[in-house]
């Protein structure tokens, strides 16, 4: 799949198996390979309520995870690869 990172701003990020919206691709950070350039995976932040109280561990999403880019929605699905805490 080739997709240019201007075009994955702004998206929301859904997990099929549920419907849960899990942020915004904007508010990710990308992992990439060094020698193929290619995305290995989105870095979630999860952050706590206006920033207050313990911060809790980043979802990582794999590349792999991904199911489909629409317009205003990325799908993914969580639930075979699992949660990826670190």
């Amino acid at each position: 799949m080739l997709v240019r990172l201007s075009e994955l701003s702004g998206k929301e990020i859904i997990d099929v198996d549920n419907g849960e919206r899990l942020g915004l691709v904007g508010q990710t950070d990308l992992v990439i390979c060094e020698t193929t350039g290619s995305i290995h995976s989105l870095l979630l932040p999860t952050a706590s309520f206006l920033g207050l109280g313990k911060k809790r561990a980043e979802v990582v999403i794999p590349w792999q995870a991904v199911r489909k880019i629409g317009p205003e929605m990325m799908i993914v699905e969580l639930r075979q690869r699992g949660r990826v805490y670190e």
